[in-house]
């Protein structure tokens, strides 16, 4: 709790598991049992964890429809010297979650924002998933419309990460396989629960398999490059292999071709150290 005396107190951005409520830091769940109250997406979720773990805090809901009323509020409970911890169902706040409009007005205020590291079935996925972690781009949900998402998903020169519902799941993985059937990919459903799945390969294959059998539960839909972007990597890696055969150092050489191709530069050198291993 806010000590006495203390001028001003400080918003303290918990991440909460996933899935399993075993997966919380131990300073996460002090600060939870430390602050004057807990601003939390849905108080009955959030009350789950809490009586895992023995916490009393108060709570306060904070979620899309009221966010921009609670912040006004938040920020003068901090501004009086509370500490106010925040929340979300699962995983870390403002990540496709509610929060972005208190910690932005805490900033605008001047108030102590403090972010601990946590749980998010985002960076869950990527390492599940298999595919190239250097370079990968969250886009939160996948959006509705044909257009949009074809767009989204075409021009792909890193793996992306999305969240998808799983009513859409099937089709998703129909439509990338019309233009690219052989392009890899993973689906991780269930993260850290009791029937967590994480299925890799083509989307063909993978659009084949929910089709007949569709996915129930949280999803997390892992892609890798598209062709187009795995065509120009090669060529460019391809001519940083005869520039440095022919005498010239690895990395000036790679920021050269980059400069060259638009391909990154730190890509094309880790690719080529990878091969010299």
């Amino acid at each position: 709790m806010t000590t006495a005396g203390a001028a001003v107190g400080r918003l303290l951005v918990c991440p909460t598991p996933i899935g399993n409520l075993e997966d919380v830091t131990l300073r996460v769940l002090a600060g939870l049992r430390d602050a004057d109250v807990v601003a939390c997406e849905d108080t009955r979720h959030t009350r789950v964890l809490f009586d895992r773990h023995g916490i009393r805090t108060p709570l306060l809901s904070l979620h899309e429809q009221n966010e921009r009323a609670r912040a006004t509020e938040l920020v003068r409970r901090i501004s009086s010297g509370e500490v106010v911890a925040l929340v979300s169902d699962a995983g870390t706040p403002l990540v496709s979650d509610p929060g972005f409009a208190v910690v932005r007005a805490c900033l605008a205020a001047g108030l102590p924002v403090e972010v601990l590291p946590g749980p998010s079935a985002v960076v869950t996925a990527i390492v599940a998933s298999g595919l190239p972690a250097e370079r990968w781009r969250f886009v939160g949900f996948l959006p509705r419309r044909r257009r949009e998402l074809e767009d989204l998903l075409s021009d792909s020169d890193e793996t992306l990460v999305a969240f998808e519902s799983p009513r859409r799941l099937a089709g998703t993985l129909a439509l990338l396989a019309e233009h690219e059937p052989a392009r890899a990919a993973a689906v991780c459903r269930e993260l850290t629960k009791l029937h967590e799945e994480v299925r890799r390969g083509t989307v063909s294959e993978l659009a084949g398999h929910y089709r007949e059998s569709p996915a129930r539960g949280e999803v997390v839909l892992v892609l890798g490059a598209a062709a187009a972007a795995r065509a120009e990597l090669s060529e460019a890696l391809q001519a940083l292999r005869e520039i440095v055969a022919a005498g010239a150092k690895a990395r000036p050489a790679a920021g050269a071709v980059a400069r060259l191709t638009g391909v990154a530069a730190n890509e094309l050198y880790r690719e080529l150290m990878r091969e010299g291993q």
